[in-house]
């Protein structure tokens, strides 16, 4: 399988291609607000360096979020149009799930027990999760990280994350944290020695090629199935980034208010 693996739910462009005559390559730019003028040139540059076609392309997946909502909204709607055109499906990957995997996958770092990746989510939150990689010592037939992982399904404050960490760390005695969350609120994290941030500015956001590398063990394993294009929905997490305001962007018609069902 040719598989392009599609990333935009942080800051970070990024694209990677396994599969490929040319080995697996991997583009990643800082994208900032500009997700939608970066991809589609990743993809060309990823293509060119693996040696083939967007018409050779025979798997996508793609980054669903959590994230931020541009950047989602960009990234499944590119992998959506293109498993669309190409006739394939689509396997949509946690953003969570991605860093936890590249965190446990480094060379230079000891393995550590305990991964909690943190991406700002804006508004002064984050979207989170814990991934008890301790747990695996006993359980070496398990490998994805999804299998260990504790949801945080709601946003936290930064307060609210480093007592969340603390109480982590109090068990398994050190916790690593990586994403630009952890990068962001790094003033009120690094004061703790249980938290280990080393890994935090080289993840801060989820590498293309770790979510290639992760989509293709879900596939091999065949317990992950993949989506028609129509099925794949983002990760918002945040209702008001799920939701679009039709009664603000509705036409009004003279004396009607936002919750008159006569308006038109």
């Amino acid at each position: 399988m040719t598989l392009l693996a599609i990333e935009s739910a942080t800051d970070m462009v990024g694209v990677a291609l396994v599969g490929g005559v040319g080995g697996p390559v991997e583009r990643v730019h800082l994208g900032g607000r500009l997700h939608a003028e970066l991809l589609a040139p990743a993809i060309e540059e990823v293509c060119a360096l693996a040696g083939c076609t967007i018409g050779e392309i025979t798997g996508v997946t793609v980054d669903v979020g959590p994230g931020l909502f541009t950047g989602l909204r960009v990234g499944v709607a590119t992998a959506k149009a293109l498993a669309q055109g190409l006739g394939c499906r689509v396997l949509g990957v946690s953003s969570l799930d991605i860093l936890a995997s590249a965190a446990v996958g480094q060379d230079d770092a000891e393995a550590p027990r305990l991964v909690v990746p943190v991406i700002d989510a804006r508004r002064g939150e984050v979207f989170t999760a814990a991934y008890h990689f301790e747990w695996l010592a006993e359980h070496a037939e398990v490998s994805d990280p999804a299998s260990i992982r504790e949801d945080r399904l709601e946003p936290m404050s930064p307060g609210d994350l480093v007592e969340w960490l603390l109480d982590l760390s109090s068990e398994v005695g050190s916790v690593m944290v990586v994403g630009d969350g952890a990068v962001r609120y790094r003033r009120l994290l690094s004061v703790h020695p249980s938290l280990d941030l080393r890994l935090a500015d080289e993840l801060s956001g989820p590498p293309p090629l770790a979510l290639a590398r992760l989509a293709t063990a879900r596939l091999s394993d065949g317990g992950t199935e993949t989506l028609a294009p129509e099925d794949l929905v983002p990760d918002y997490r945040r209702h008001a980034d799920a939701r679009i305001n039709w009664e603000e962007r509705a036409p009004r018609t003279a004396g009607a208010t936002p919750s008159d069902p006569t308006r038109s």
